[in-house]
């Protein structure tokens, strides 16, 4: 199994999970359709499934027309089957998810948006968590609460260290500063911000991180308490 990291939009990343041995593949929050069409184009790949971790149209824009095209399937959270587009198959809240050679457990981790799901793939040990865990960074807070996007970074910090952790988003660089700017004296965090640099130098994805990583350099899976991670939050937004 492996992981086809494909910019959308502005900032965004989809995914392509391809399964090699039967030429099967998910697709993770496509935020449009135009450049999956592109990277599946004259490959022998059978897109299969939209994954969506949560109702944005950055995440969702392009599910109708991958639908039309490949008439796949679309998973999604079951409270949010009025807002993600041609969803057709509901999950919840630690259910395994299981087609073909796909096995991933399902995160409810509210914060972001009240619907907002991960999908780990606990085999392959890959974590696609939306935009609720970012590299050296968390989420914005739109419809839930400071304390559910806290107990829902705790689920994602408490995952294998070995995971490999496919964000929403290129923030990357943005978070560090933010980062660095309140937790200057941690080394792990500027060896990190090093590595960092060099990828994007070389216009290269600084996606994905690791539990490990993150553990060690974000300031938000850092925070020891919720009144701690919340003034964070606050002065994130405001950064």
């Amino acid at each position: 199994m492996r992981v086809g990291i494909i910019p959308c939009l502005q900032d965004n990343y989809s995914y392509l999970l391809i399964d090699d041995s039967n030429k099967s593949a998910c697709v993770v929050d496509p935020g449009e359709a135009t450049p999956i069409i592109k990277y599946l184009k004259n490959k022998n790949i059978n897109l299969k499934y939209i994954l969506n971790t949560h109702h944005h149209f950055d995440h969702v824009g392009g599910n109708i027309e991958l639908k039309k095209k490949y008439n796949l399937s679309v998973i999604g959270f079951k409270d949010d089957k009025d807002r993600i587009p041609e969803i057709d198959i509901l999950v919840d809240d630690q259910n395994i998810w299981e087609k073909d050679n796909f096995e991933a457990k399902i995160y409810h981790i509210p914060g972001h948006t009240s619907g907002h799901i991960a999908f780990h793939f606990y085999e392959n040990k890959f974590l696609f968590s939306g935009d609720t865990l970012f590299s050296l960074g968390c989420g914005r807070i739109f419809e839930g609460t400071y304390e559910e996007m806290y107990e829902s970074l705790k689920k994602l910090k408490n995952l294998p260290e070995n995971t490999k952790v496919y964000c929403g988003h290129e923030y990357t660089l943005n978070n560090s500063l933010f980062c660095v700017e309140y937790d200057s004296k941690n080394i792990n965090l500027k060896n990190k911000i090093f590595e960092i640099e060099k990828k994007l130098k070389k216009k290269e994805p600084t996606i994905p991180t690791t539990i490990k990583d993150e553990l060690a350099c974000n300031i938000f899976l850092r925070a020891k308490s919720i009144e701690e991670f919340s003034k964070l939050r606050d002065l994130k937004d405001n950064f």
